[in-house]
């Protein structure tokens, strides 16, 4: 089974009490372990890549409860394991764990600056204006998509490779002024960023190389300011309360990572489930549904973001009959919670982009840290999508659905290539 639900989801089964779920960090059947995941409760004691204890959130309702929670945070050192020396600073998560000081790692007073500053600089006007952008870059992806099918002997192409990944790389390089040159090397380092399998030896040099190319990058903008959000960020920090060169690169270093992971996930996994529901996509391309609704129900049902590392209990929560114990973490499960019957009925582990509650789900986060690059994501798919159709309307998988592999990345719904045949209209 593959993490993007395209065999029917097993019965829940509860585990037995007091077992920890350990999270499988090759990802070979996030549908079932996210099923596991629920029927443990809303608060799960798992195990991640490493050895490492957490607990995780899978339901819904409770998930929205816990991210407002004050009794949350984001700061490692509340956390015990940290403080005690358990955690490894080659583990392969730790750059996911403690990522550096942003928005994404503080709260209160430093995060409300943080924030602002970014929404000063990504404004809604900001993303609209990427509109145009979007489509010149889709069009021409389109047409190399086309020309490479027409080259190769079976018509197949991977629509990963020539799609769902330029298009969102080439957004966020755009939006944050990032030179081009570097996108194939960031490409590299963020794979070994997401993955449970680079080897130890790695973790610390990869982490220490992207930081150094979004170094270089804000020292690039403030010599040679341009209309980008760096640049913008870093004229903000100018005029008012200001961001440290610090918390300029950490945060350039997020809105990357998670502005181009998101997307590429988000459109592959709506190409796979439209691929498996023809009536679906029927709907769609007849017009009898709309693009935003299959964007909508992607996110919820096959959520790029399948967990979401670390908060930190400064004291102990309840959550129904568990306690999250003070100095703890917690994860948060995205791929469980979509697909809460509690939040979406019975048929919550159905693709349906008719569902009425579709629009009530959290893949984006919710409270003070719901993800900040949400609606760019929701534009490129929005663009993405029906462009893509229009030009292969009959595009389907080239491979049975059960042999599309998942990567080794517990923290996305991804996959490692989408082989697909796609025919003009």
């Amino acid at each position: 089974m593959t993490t993007t639900g395209i065999e029917e989801t097993p019965a829940e089964e509860v585990p037995a009490e007091g077992t920890r779920i350990a999270l499988d960090p090759f990802v070979t059947d996030l549908d079932g372990e996210s099923a596991r995941l629920r029927a443990a409760g809303p608060l799960a004691a798992v195990e991640l890549p490493g050895g490492v204890p957490v607990w995780a959130v899978t339901h819904h309702a409770e998930a929205k409860q816990l991210l407002t929670d004050p009794r949350l945070v984001k700061d490692i050192n509340v956390w015990g394991a940290w403080r005690r020396g358990e955690i490894a600073p080659d583990w392969p998560l730790i750059g996911l764990a403690n990522p550096g000081r942003s928005m994404l790692t503080v709260d209160g007073a430093d995060h409300r600056r943080m924030r602002t500053l970014v929404a000063q600089a990504l404004t809604p006007r900001r993303v609209e204006a990427m509109r145009a952008r979007i489509a010149e870059l889709t069009e021409g992806l389109l047409d190399r998509l086309a020309a490479d099918a027409a080259d190769a002997a079976d018509g197949v192409v991977d629509l990963k490779a020539s799609f769902a990944y330029p298009l969102p790389m080439y957004v966020i390089a755009d939006l944050m002024g990032i030179d081009e040159a570097r996108l194939p090397r960031l490409k590299e380092l963020f794979e070994k960023f997401f993955s449970t399998q680079t080897p130890p030896a790695e973790v610390v040099a990869t982490l220490t190389e992207l930081a150094g190319i979004m170094a270089d990058t804000v020292e690039a903008k403030r010599a040679a300011p341009g209309d980008d959000l760096t640049s913008a960020l870093i004229l903000a920090s100018e005029d008012g309360d200001h961001l440290t060169d610090e918390e300029i690169v950490s945060t350039l270093q997020l809105m990357v990572a998670a502005g181009h992971e998101t997307t590429i996930s988000l459109i592959v996994n709506a190409v796979v489930q439209l691929s498996l529901h023809p009536g679906q996509r029927a709907l769609v391309l007849s017009g009898e549904a709309d693009w935003s609704a299959v964007v909508e129900e992607t996110l919820r049902h096959s959520t790029p973001t399948s967990h979401v590392l670390i908060r930190f209990a400064t004291e102990d929560v309840r959550v129904g009959d568990t306690v999250l114990p003070a100095g703890d973490a917690l994860i948060v499960s995205y791929a469980a919670i979509g697909r809460d019957e509690r939040a979406h009925g019975p048929t919550a582990a159905d693709f349906d982009i008719t569902r009425a509650s579709a629009n009530r789900h959290i893949s984006f986060g919710h409270g003070p840290h719901v993800c900040p690059g949400a609606a760019l994501s929701r534009l490129e798919a929005a663009v993405a999508l029906p462009a893509l159709y229009a030009r292969f309307p009959d595009l389907d998988l080239a491979v049975p659905a059960a042999e599309l592999r998942n990567k080794p990345v517990v923290t996305q719904n991804d996959l490692f290539e989408l082989p697909v045949r796609p025919t003009r209209a």
